[in-house]
Formats: structure tokens, sequence, C-alpha cells
């Protein structure tokens, strides 16, 4: 078992970067989130995923055999992204834990996850193939212990910030000593 994460966010704190109108806009989109995660070789592993959420977890369903579902039962630590393809980006960042439970059947999470991003005219051949493969799924949920909400307008990484603020520093230290003399 790994040690919990540091730099955990209060869940009011989560909840208002979640409740953003463009983490809202995000998290409804067809985009699939990335799901990172640490694999049985203790490697990095990313892979996009359908998700759910339910205004308080991510909710992801996969094959109970899954790779990632095995991984995530011994190391439950995530990290999650939903960016969108538009300029200037927008780019949801979270990481939490991970619950791993068995269902039997298909869950509606992973019915309303891939209804989103399907098309009405593939939704019923691809929901009776679904439910004739899965006798159980995995249902991870998802619970964010810190949230960031990047949009390139309000908000910007941490690196860039700096970096400005040292550039408009050195700028006016540079005035400050073109007008001394």
């Amino acid at each position: 078992m790994t040690a919990p994460m540091t730099a955990a966010m209060s869940t009011q704190d989560i909840t208002e970067v979640m409740n953003r109108p463009y983490a809202r806009e995000l998290l409804a989109s067809r985009i699939p989130a990335r799901l990172a995660y640490t694999g049985l070789d203790r490697t990095p592993r990313v892979v996009p995923v359908g998700y759910d959420w339910d205004g308080a977890r991510i909710t992801v369903a996969s094959a109970v055999s899954s790779a990632k579902t095995k991984a995530l039962q011994e190391t439950p630590n995530v990290a999650l992204t939903i960016d969108s393809e538009d300029f200037p980006p927008k780019v949801l960042l979270l990481r939490g834990t991970a619950q791993v439970d068995v269902v039997a059947g298909v869950p509606d999470v992973f019915l309303r996850a891939s209804r989103r991003r399907m098309s009405d005219d593939h939704w019923p051949d691809w929901k009776t193939g679904v439910h004739a493969l899965y006798d159980q799924m995995a249902v991870i949920t998802i619970t964010p212990t810190w949230a960031k909400l990047l949009d390139f307008e309000t908000t910007i990484p941490k690196a860039e910030h700096d970096m400005m603020h040292a550039r408009s520093h050195d700028a006016s230290v540079a005035d400050g000593a073109l007008h001394q003399g």
C-alpha cells in the first residue's frame, strides 16, 4: 500500500473548482478523461476513459480483469485530466483516490458515460453488444482530493505566472535604473 497523496484540498475548495463554469463545461463534454495511475510493475500509465460526474465523484467502469482495475486495487492514487482542443485551452486537473467495486452486469454509470460520446445510430447495437459481453464490471469511483482549473484567461499554471511576474519585476527594475540616471 502506498502513502496517501499530499497537498489535499478541502472538500469545499474542490467543490468550488468543480462548479466553475469552464469545469462544468468540460465535465459535461464529450471529451474523454485521461486517467493516470501506477501499474502493477510500478510504472506510470495513462489511459483515456469515459466517465460520469455526480457532483462529488468521477466514476469509470471497466472490465474486472483489466490491468487498470487490478492496479487500482493495489495502488488507488490517481490523477485525471479533461482538456479542450480549442485555444486558449481549458484544462481540469484532478488528483484523488480510487475505489474499485465489482458489480453484476453493466452498470448505469458505464452506459451514461458511453452514451454521452456516442451517436444515436450506433447506440442500440453497441448497448446490446455490451450487455451480451459483460456478466460483471468493475466500477471505479474516484474521490477528488485536489482540483485545479486552468483556462489561460483568468488562471494559468504557477510556473508561467511566476515567470511573468519575474519578467515584469525585471522590467520595472530596468525602467527604474534608466530613470535614475
